[in-house]
């Protein structure tokens, strides 16, 4: 019998979508010179980006647990762990619009992409548009 090849999408290649997206959030917002409405939009995607890298990981831990390397498996849980706790700090600034205290946060995330290499943006605005809305949503519904 053959080797079965998985083409599609696998936990560690939505994991590099989500790691280029936040790479490119943060030069962006890099760029910026303040918060405007696009920077608020770009943090807000930074944060569903991270919680995207974050939902990640167990599915890829769980196949190196189903193959008895739970060294492995561990060792990239903990790897990653910081992106679930960071993901709801940095949800809750956008939400209370605490933009002074955004920026310190945002620039601790750099080393975490630092081996992310950015020579062209291929994300477009499309991509953030209307996110601190949709996580404005998420956190009234909470509330509720």
């Amino acid at each position: 019998m053959s080797r079965i090849v998985r083409t599609g999408d696998t936990p560690a290649k939505t994991r590099n979508l989500h790691r280029r997206s936040c790479a490119e959030a943060i030069r962006l917002l890099a760029q910026k010179p303040s918060f405007d409405d696009e920077a608020k939009d770009l943090a807000a995607f930074l944060v569903f980006s991270l919680r995207g890298i974050g939902e990640t990981i167990e599915g890829s831990a769980q196949a190196w647990d189903d193959r008895n390397y739970w060294k492995k498996a561990e060792a990239l849980r903990h790897k990653w762990r910081w992106t679930t706790q960071k993901s709801n700090d940095l949800a809750k600034l956008v939400y209370e619009g605490k933009w002074q205290l955004l920026a310190p946060e945002i620039i601790a995330l750099v080393p975490h992409f630092a081996d992310v290499s950015i020579t062209t943006i291929t994300r477009s605005p499309d991509w953030w548009v209307g996110a601190r809305r949709a996580l404005a949503r998420e956190f009234e519904s909470k509330k509720d």
